[in-house]
């Protein structure tokens, strides 16, 4: 049985913020748009990227190779400065309909992932598992542990068959992960479905 809202809180609770810390000021990373995975410079800052929240994944040159969702959301939050292949910077609006061009589905997932980032949760790609996205306990980094949930993100307007429900289902349940179902709505809000297996 689908959960609502309210009890969506409890499943991916939001980030306390702590007004104490204070964030000392870092310089942008640059990084560079190379069809459809962007490449960092080779620095500390970069590699922090990877080696404190995870995002994309560690080359052997130093540099961190990330999605273009990885990219948009660090873009967003003035940790990247992205440049195209001609070395031009591009903003957060050049950059989106760059990988809406590669990705129709682009908005709808990216949404969902900077939802799940902004709780204070690691979201990673979950291809070979089926979904989109599989998700992390607070505190917990891929390779520490496994992923607890596995999300799909929709828009509210479209059409999922019962079909397409149970395959998604199953996936989850194959792989003993939690499945989420996140849901954008016209205002760019996403709720959460949390859905189980019940042996009648």
């Amino acid at each position: 049985m689908p959960k609502k809202k309210e009890e969506a809180e409890e499943i991916l609770p939001k980030k306390e913020e702590k007004e104490s810390q204070v964030k000392e000021h870092k310089e942008p990373v640059k990084a560079t748009l190379s069809k459809e995975r962007v490449l960092t410079e080779s620095s500390d800052n970069a590699r922090e990227f990877y080696n404190q929240s995870r995002y994309g994944s560690l080359l052997e040159d130093g540099r961190v190779q990330l999605s273009l969702i990885e990219a948009l959301y660090l873009l967003e939050k003035k940790k990247l400065i992205a440049y195209d292949s001609r070395n031009k910077a591009i903003d957060f609006e050049s950059f989106l309909k760059k990988a809406q061009k590669i990705e129709p589905n682009f908005w709808v997932r990216y949404c969902v992932y900077r939802d799940i980032r902004n709780r204070g949760y690691i979201i990673k790609t979950a291809l070979k598992f089926g979904a989109d996205f599989r998700i992390y306990d607070r505190g917990v980094k891929p390779g520490e542990d496994h992923a607890r949930w596995v999300v799909f993100p929709v828009h509210e307007g479209s059409v999922l068959t019962w079909y397409e429900f149970a395959a998604k289902n199953r996936v989850a349940h194959s792989t003993k992960k939690r499945l989420l179902i996140g849901i954008l709505d016209a205002e760019n809000d996403v709720t959460y479905y949390e859905i189980k297996w019940i042996r009648p």
